[in-house]
């Protein structure tokens, strides 16, 4: 008989879930984590609920982990911290099933393997609705901390990778009968950007590679999983200067050419949201440089200006100058 969280308790639910995490970490009040000598901690949470951030219609219990803890990873990268654990808080429904439970926490843990990062404790509750906290725990350099608030005018603005992907993803997963015109595997990537994003930590070893050491001054940035048009007025807002965008430096996915618009292709990538990459502002030299490391997709997508506003540009003048706000992007509360 498949077993339900109600049938074996807070206990037996935590006993289980005990086998992902490593057993010297767990059983104490707290987790202990060490930082290396010199390095500050990181610390960030992020809640998920079903129905808002994963829902059974669009991923698997593992997708569902995977995501959760890939957002998490993200938010570290964006910080350019590299992972030391995560504590999990679950609050769940009697009803739901413990392998599904099971499931959610494969999924994590796959996703956090990749990193050489575990599950170090956490918490069970029960919860009309199923809901996940997660904080990650992070160490970083002092000298190599990315802000939002380090913007200068004249930076370069990098993208670490296309955007509008997971929208697109999610799209499809929810209208099976849209993009007809795509192949097979270009569907594929796409649902597969949604429901497994990968958390650019990979960027780090690469943008402290190519940096003077210590680094000629703080860099900014933040990641993009509110969107990247989010993104770039967030950092604006903090740096207290404004930016141009050219809309056909955008990196979009190839699959949007023959499947989308114009104007389609660019909502999903400005205002979609959930490609976890990161958002950069750096001296255009270093900007280039980058770019050139990273590839595949990676691009100078505008520059920090003076003033406020963000102002999206087209060079070829087919479209006339839009002014970008988080009005137009996912808002909770505002939906």
């Amino acid at each position: 008989m498949t077993k339900e969280v109600k049938d074996i308790g807070e206990q037996g639910l935590l006993e289980r879930l005990q086998g992902f995490c490593p057993p010297e970490i767990i059983g104490d009040d707290a987790a202990v984590l060490k930082t290396a000598p010199g390095q500050s901690l990181v610390v960030t949470t992020d809640v998920l609920v079903d129905g808002v951030h994963f829902s059974n219609l669009t991923t698997s219990p593992e997708d569902a982990g995977w995501r959760a803890a890939a957002a998490n990873l993200s938010d570290l990268a964006a910080m350019g911290a590299s992972p030391l654990g995560i504590t999990v808080g679950l609050g769940l429904p009697g009803e739901v099933r413990v392998s599904w439970v099971e499931r959610l926490y494969q999924g994590m843990t796959e996703c956090l393997q990749k990193y050489n990062t575990s599950i170090v404790g956490g918490d069970v509750v029960r919860s009309p609705i199923t809901t996940l906290a997660i904080t990650a725990f992070g160490q970083v350099n002092p000298s190599q901390i990315i802000r939002r608030s380090a913007a200068v005018v004249g930076d370069a603005i990098v993208v670490t990778g296309v955007h509008g992907a997971s929208h697109a993803g999610l799209e499809l997963l929810l209208h099976p009968e849209l993009g007809q015109d795509l192949k097979h595997a270009e569907r594929m990537a796409l649902i597969r950007s949604h429901q497994r994003p990968q958390p650019r930590l990979d960027v780090l070893p690469i943008l402290w590679k190519i940096l003077v050491s210590p680094c000629p001054r703080p860099i900014a940035g933040m990641d993009s999983s509110d969107g990247l048009a989010d993104a770039i007025i967030q950092i604006c807002r903090a740096s207290g200067v404004g930016a141009v965008l050219e809309r056909r430096q955008i990196s979009m996915p190839v699959a949007f050419d023959h499947w989308l618009t114009p104007e389609q292709a660019l909502a999903y990538a400005l205002y979609g949201g959930e490609d976890f990459e990161l958002v950069l502002c750096l001296p255009q030299e270093l900007a280039l440089t980058l770019v050139q490391h990273l590839g595949q997709g990676a691009a100078i997508v505008g520059n920090i200006t003076p003033g406020s506003t963000v102002l999206l540009h087209d060079e070829q003048k087919k479209f006339p100058d839009q002014v970008l706000s988080l009005r137009q992007g996912f808002q909770h509360f505002c939906q």
